[in-house]
């Protein structure tokens, strides 16, 4: 299995920025995990191949990209792209962007193929298909409804937390997994700001410390991403202060091979 943290900020000389403003994870160059900066940064490739998107919850950092994806595709697409999500977060996508306001309403047009977008609803706790991959959505502790994911591809599996808070089942489904290859894990905001990490249900490194130790298996490692880009040093130093075994940030734009 390939994963690939895609870049989402860009330095003042055009390159790509470690900070990371917007959430996107592809796997495989073919499956999206949300889309923050989807139509920004991925390859021509991701481009041609991605026509499954994954949406863990509907904050903006995790969809900006989505619409602009749909809409570079609009025309040469010969089958739709599918969002999967829950029903709360397909409304929300209906209502809030996709609302002929924002932006079009792709799920009422078609091209000279058909329709160009198809939402692809699933239920927390119940594995799905989602192309070539196994799906288990978890529901974890962030505002408004979101989940976790279990993705595997019959060898592996990955775990990805998206943006929670203190939470119990992901852990417990993730320390069940004998085929569990890595566990991408939020980590928001520094220690000394942990009010408001708890107030917008974001972990800390102290937080996720304690989160770690509900995690049974050893050996996997466990990458942080969706760190504030603001607070990104300070953070990746604290977690280094941990001294956990296997802990580390992962870099945008970085490819992991499992």
């Amino acid at each position: 299995m390939k994963v690939q943290l895609l870049p989402s900020t860009i330095e003042t000389d055009g390159t790509a920025a470690r900070r990371q403003h917007f959430s996107c994870i592809v796997i495989d160059d073919r499956v999206a995990v949300d889309a923050g900066s989807l139509a920004f940064a991925c390859s021509d490739t991701q481009r041609q191949q991605i026509r499954d998107v994954i949406v863990s919850h509907v904050h903006l950092d995790h969809i900006a990209g989505l619409p602009p994806f749909i809409d570079d595709l609009y025309s040469t697409l010969v089958g739709p792209v599918r969002i999967h999500g829950t029903a709360g977060m397909i409304d929300a996508l209906e209502t809030h962007i996709f609302n002929w306001t924002i932006y079009p309403r792709f799920s009422e047009l078609t091209n000279a193929h058909g329709k160009v977008l198809e939402y692809v609803t699933f239920t927390g706790g119940r594995e799905f298909s989602c192309g070539h991959l196994s799906v288990t959505p978890i529901a974890v502790n962030h505002v408004p409804e979101s989940m976790g994911f279990i993705v595997s591809d019959g060898n592996v599996s990955v775990g990805i937390t998206g943006d929670t808070a203190h939470t119990d089942d992901v852990w417990e489904r993730l320390s069940d997994r004998g085929d569990l290859a890595a566990v991408f894990v939020e980590c928001a905001f520094p220690n000394e700001l942990a009010g408001l990490a708890a107030a917008s249900h974001h972990l800390t490194p102290a937080g996720l410390s304690e989160e770690l130790k509900k995690f049974k298996r050893g050996g996997v490692p466990i990458y942080v991403v969706n760190i504030k880009p603001m607070f990104r040093e300070r953070v990746i130093a604290e977690l280094a202060d941990l001294s956990i075994s296997g802990l580390t940030a992962a870099e945008p734009g970085q490819v992991f091979q499992f």
